[in-house]
């Protein structure tokens, strides 16, 4: 009855033949191959675009750097331009927009 001929192989770190092993133990498989193959087959393989997390952090530095600029612009002069302020409002609304995509996507994991 059992006809498995396909052989894997693979390499790990003692730290991650550990966490394995403990896996193993928590779930109770006793045969590690059993194990493996239950995790191979039916474990859950998650993959996020994180371009999202990516364009957030660059808009975050830029308002974060534009905002070092106006205050510094601020202290010199002692006065800031209604533009500067609106070009960061431009720039918290962008960010905030890419943060409600972010969450709206990591909501459907």
């Amino acid at each position: 009855m059992n006809n498995r001929t396909e052989q894997f192989h693979f390499f790990a770190t003692p730290e991650e033949a550990k966490l394995i092993r403990d896996r193993e133990k928590e779930i109770g498989i006793l045969n590690e191959s059993a194990y493996l193959r239950k995790m191979a087959i039916d474990g859950y393989l998650i993959q996020m675009d994180l371009s999202d997390v990516k364009e957030a952090v660059r808009l975050l530095g830029i308002t974060s750097s534009n905002m070092n600029q106006y205050a510094k612009k601020a202290n010199e002069t002692g006065s800031i331009y209604k533009e500067d302020i609106d070009d960061i409002k431009l720039h918290q609304e962008e960010l905030w927009k890419v943060m409600k995509e972010i969450l709206k996507r990591l909501s459907t994991i």
